[in-house]
């Protein structure tokens, strides 16, 4: 195999990675993410593969307060370590000293900040998969370590680089409706961080910065978030709950109406260029500050939830 090599790794890890692979370690193996993307990285067969970086070592984490960690977190680390010959080790820092970059993959947003401490002072860029956190001070806070560590970061749902946003992100739009699945989780303080975020994450992908005032209409089976945006525009995120489809519509200045195709499906596939460019450039796809404006966004729409639905400015 001569287009192969050892990662400069010590040989204990087993792995081998083809030149100039980026070495990404996992952080969390509670979520199908890490299956999903450890295939499309490490598999040149698969029919999404992305080629750049390689995933040669997990941490496996878990909560034993949230059903959804304690129930997987053991059977997808079997998989990575029997399929996929990932390496796991004992620790963060350790995980940090084998990698050139990280995926921090928990499902559970409130142990993100800790989590991403060793991370950042080992001076690691760093992926961290939704939610960011699960507080808008805990976002803020990563932000934060991160500036004063200067390391770069970011965070995302794949909706954004996902066909149901690349179709309808027109310069033009004066307001927009995206909903989808808005099951709740409750160890997290801002409820809709824990799935509704991508639904969120796909309004501001449309509509950019700048909301100022969110009001909230919550029910058993769903929520509706409307943002008032300082221009004037309107976007409204509906949360249905226990799941439901993906979809959005935009209204734009010409009178134009365009939806997302609900037949429509991607794959992880666009998400993960994004990550391995990032590892490649350490530049994020988009402004961390767009995503810090989602997490005030859901951070008014709590105070709206908890006030009985009065408007709430971003704080």
């Amino acid at each position: 195999m001569p287009n192969m090599k050892f990662c400069a790794l010590p040989l204990l890890l087993g792995v081998t990675c083809a030149t100039g692979e980026i070495r990404l370690g996992i952080i969390g193996t509670d979520t199908s993410h890490v299956i999903a993307f450890t295939q499309i990285l490490n598999d040149p067969s698969s029919p999404d593969y992305v080629p750049g970086a390689r995933v040669v070592a997990a941490y496996k984490g878990g909560s034993p307060d949230v059903e959804s960690s304690y129930t997987r977190v053991d059977k997808f680390a079997e998989e990575l370590r029997t399929k996929w010959k990932v390496a796991f080790v004992p620790d963060i820092p350790t995980l940090c000293r084998k990698v050139d970059g990280v995926l921090l993959e928990s499902g559970d947003g409130r142990v993100h900040l800790p989590q991403v401490k060793p991370v950042l002072a080992a001076g690691k860029p760093v992926f961290i998969d939704k939610p960011l956190a699960s507080t808008l001070e805990d976002a803020r806070e990563i932000a934060r370590l991160a500036k004063e560590a200067g390391v770069p970061w970011f965070s995302a749902s794949s909706l954004r680089f996902a066909e149901i946003a690349t179709s309808l992100k027109f310069p033009d739009i004066t307001s927009a409706i995206t909903w989808g699945p808005g099951p709740l989780e409750p160890h997290h303080q801002l409820d809709l961080s824990w799935y509704a975020v991508h639904a969120v994450e796909l309004l501001y992908t449309l509509m950019g910065r700048g909301c100022e005032e969110v009001t909230r209409t919550y029910t058993a089976d769903s929520d509706v978030i409307v943002g008032r945006w300082k221009d004037g525009r309107l976007g409204t995120v509906e949360a249905l709950r226990p799941y439901g489809k993906f979809g959005a519509v935009v209204f734009r200045s010409d009178q134009k109406v365009n939806q997302s195709d609900p037949k429509a499906t991607d794959s992880y596939g666009p998400l993960l260029v994004e990550i391995v460019k990032f590892f490649e450039t350490k530049e994020p796809p988009f402004p961390n500050e767009e995503t810090l404006e989602m997490f005030a966004f859901m951070d008014a729409a709590q105070r709206s939830k908890e006030a009985g639905g009065a408007p709430m400015k971003l704080r």
